[in-house]
């Protein structure tokens, strides 16, 4: 920032997006970050931040998406805790309430955690309810996460594991192509930004694996790289339009900023870009079609039309199962199809490929188990001496018309539910049901059944009296 700095490219991180926007807010220069996804960087607090890739904000809509979509109501959230994770997990709680469902249990891991920390944090959250994993971490963290995760027996059969785009990059970088990898990572579902297909794309794919190949470069490209393309060819334009239009390049300094004695920053060298404000509307201006798509911004400085692939990983590979966009929801067509079309969001109208789950099973998981630490359901049933047929009996022989409707009800739950009767009274005199309902307040256990009744009350904090 020394320089004669008119634009920045840039960063590569959502927490160093955060410290370089209070820089380029005061010297008025354009930031451009084709990779900091966190939705806490916002237009309104950083004037001069403009996202040139998919918010999180939209990434944890189409997590929440697939949540409902197949009826799972709460989910558990492994993220890295710091901005970009706790920013995502934000946008995700947000995302799940709108659609009646929750996040019941938040996973953080530190940064730069050790596989002994990951370890501890992934036991934890396996002895919660929730089967349904939420994965939002960096690559550095993430691979790891999974091979702790499958010795803990997490990748079996009945867990659903949902992983933000940070996979889909890895994967898409061929250095990180490793088998024993793969084998770590079988049934998940992951999210990709969605690029369209095009000409100019497929050029510029082969114009990289052209120079690829003739620097050894084993890296492969990734949907981060083509927004980093457009980022660049977004500043030219806006460059030549500044210029074309007479403006002049032209510096000035601040006199608040002032070296500090012993400081090696040389803040008196920073200079305030006087055709800043000019520069950052000609990039919010821009209208053209890059390798991502349109590349055109929306008054929160967010590319329009942010759409994800969903991939389902399987064998060496992965494969699509379906989209999703703000347009129309879940999709087994390309949004760009959709886009010409009536807005469709009905729930009718979402879909997705099946998958293959965890444990190479093809039925949908429940998602939730009653937890390993967890109690049965206590039931408190009034044994009275008349109306024998709505209830009647005691321990597991309980019978009549409530404990079939009871039952009943309980095998439409899309989760098990242990439980047990608990009786109240001795079927020749009416219990008295204000005590009843004081004892359930209470938590406390009647007097003629102490063993039985203790902790009547337990998790869930539910409790049925048939009547």
């Amino acid at each position: 920032m020394e320089k004669s700095v008119v634009a920045v490219i840039g960063p590569q991180s959502s927490g160093i997006g955060h410290v370089i926007s209070h820089v380029v807010n005061e010297l008025h220069v354009p930031l451009l970050s084709f990779a900091a996804t966190d939705p806490t960087l916002s237009a309104s607090e950083y004037p001069y931040f403009i996202r040139t890739t998919i918010s999180d904000y939209f990434q944890m809509n189409a997590v929440a998406s697939i949540v409902d979509y197949y009826q799972w109501k709460r989910v558990t959230a492994i993220f890295v805790d710091d901005d970009y994770g706790r920013g995502g997990m934000e946008a995700l709680g947000d995302a799940l309430a709108l659609k009646r469902a929750k996040i019941s249990y938040k996973a953080a891991i530190p940064p730069n955690s050790n596989t002994d920390v990951i370890n501890d944090v992934l036991f934890r959250a396996n002895m919660m309810e929730s089967r349904v994993m939420v994965v939002h971490v960096n690559p550095d963290t993430g691979m790891r996460i999974f091979s702790v995760a499958k010795n803990l027996q997490m990748m079996a059969s009945g867990y659903v594991w949902i992983v933000t785009d940070w996979l889909a990059a890895v994967l898409d970088s061929s250095a990180y192509r490793d088998l024993k990898d793969m084998g770590h990572i079988q049934g998940l579902i992951v999210l990709r930004q969605h690029i369209p297909e095009s000409e100019a794309k497929d050029k510029f794919i082969s114009k990289w694996n052209d120079v690829a190949r003739n620097r050894s470069i084993t890296s492969g490209l990734n949907s981060y790289g083509f927004y980093a393309y457009d980022s660049v060819w977004a500043v030219a334009r806006a460059v030549d339009k500044f210029l074309s239009s007479g403006q002049q390049i032209n510096f000035s300094t601040d006199p608040r900023l002032q070296n500090l004695n012993d400081s090696t920053l040389h803040l008196s060298t920073l200079k305030i870009f006087d055709g800043g404000e000019q520069m950052l509307q000609q990039l919010l201006l821009s209208k053209f079609t890059g390798v991502t798509g349109p590349v055109q911004f929306d008054s929160d400085h967010n590319l329009v039309r942010p759409a994800y692939d969903i991939l389902n990983i399987a064998g060496s590979g992965s494969r699509l199962i379906g989209y999703w966009s703000n347009y129309s929801g879940l999709s087994v067509a390309a949004p760009e199809i959709l886009y010409q079309m009536p807005r469709n969001t009905s729930t009718s109208a979402q879909q997705l490929h099946d998958v293959v789950w965890p444990g190479d099973s093809t039925t949908k998981p429940q998602g939730w188990i009653f937890p390993n630490t967890g109690q049965p359901l206590r039931v408190g049933v009034p044994i009275k001496a008349s109306f024998k047929e709505l209830v009647s009996g005691r321990g597991d022989n309980m019978s009549g018309y409530c404990v079939e409707i009871f039952n009943a009800a309980i095998k439409l739950l899309p989760y098990p539910v242990p439980y047990q009767f608990i009786t109240i009274g001795d079927g020749t005199k009416n219990p008295s049901y204000i005590d009843i309902i004081r004892m359930v307040a209470a938590n406390v256990c009647p007097h003629s059944y102490p063993n039985l009744f203790h902790n009547f009350v337990v998790r869930p904090l539910i409790c049925f009296i048939f009547i």
